[in-house]
């Protein structure tokens, strides 16, 4: 089967890269830039560069493709894009690139909770939710994924506070709580599931924490005691509008986060052996 990965080259969907080649599809590996990683796997996927807010870069990538699998969106500060540059739009173009080429099966990574009450708020989880109104009235079948989030991401968000010996937590909402997955597991489960047809599927790992037990947990492996302090929610909105804010490009970084932090996020499709607890343990234990 041959598969066009868009994003082939994230910690998501470099993932999804070895799980395909794994199986012995034929790959087409899409993003901005081949990174390192991939020489590990030369010669078992054809790469191709792509800028998905431009058209014509796409054009003819899909021919002869049977699945797209894009895990495309906004993941850090721009001063460039928005979410719904390359969330929304860069999706929407790939989308009719496929649909021009006769793809059968479109497979989006999105995001859980982005259609709750509020999230139209929050552009990172708005963008995601208007491609996937995009998808769900269009003509191709399609598989959509809403992760919880995932393990990496949690410990790279903790991990300075960790250093400086003091986690902030939102005011009220320390049992906020998550099932964040791994990343090699939910690629198993993309690639497991991509064959599905026109299914929705809320992902999360075997573990469920708050984030105040996750907090503790990554304390602990660091050796440091446990300080926890809080943060009213409204600072949040406070912070996101700040002139140098908004001109650094972090400001949908910051009402996303308020957002994770104030909702919980528990995937009710359970997948994966990893244990979040190990990797904090890991993670941290190895920095001592």
């Amino acid at each position: 089967m041959k598969v066009l990965l868009a994003g082939a080259f994230g910690n998501l969907g470099y993932e999804i890269l070895k799980v395909l080649i794994k199986k012995r599809h034929k790959v087409i590996a899409a993003d901005l830039k081949e990174k390192e990683e991939g020489n590990k796997l030369k010669g078992k996927y054809e790469f191709v560069a792509i800028d998905a807010t431009d058209p014509k870069t796409l054009e003819g990538i899909c021919d002869d493709v049977d699945i797209v699998i894009t895990t495309m969106g906004l993941t850090g500060a721009s001063t460039k894009f928005t979410a719904y540059d390359i969330d929304y739009q860069g999706n929407l173009n790939l989308y009719n690139e496929a649909k021009k080429a006769g793809v059968k099966k479109f497979n989006y990574i999105s995001v859980i909770a982005c259609k709750e009450p509020g999230a139209e708020e929050v552009p990172m989880l708005h963008a995601k939710a208007m491609f996937e109104d995009e998808l769900t009235k269009g003509d191709m079948d399609y598989v959509i994924y809403r992760p919880t989030g995932y393990f990496y991401d949690i410990v790279k968000v903790f991990k300075p506070y960790i250093d400086k010996g003091e986690m902030q937590l939102l005011k009220g909402y320390h049992d906020v709580k998550a099932n964040v997955v791994d990343c090699p597991d939910f690629a198993a489960f993309i690639v497991a599931h991509m064959k599905d047809t026109n299914e929705v599927y809320e992902v999360g790992g075997k573990e469920t924490y708050t984030y105040e037990e996750m907090a503790k947990m990554c304390f602990r492996e660091a050796g440091k005691p446990v300080i926890i302090k809080d943060n009213p929610i409204w600072m949040f909105g406070l912070l996101a509008n700040l002139p140098k804010i908004k001109k650094s490009g972090r400001h949908d970084i910051i009402l996303f986060s308020k957002w994770t932090l104030s909702h919980d996020l528990v995937g009710k499709d359970v997948t994966g052996d990893a244990s979040f607890a190990e990797y904090i343990k890991e993670f941290f234990g190895g920095n001592k």
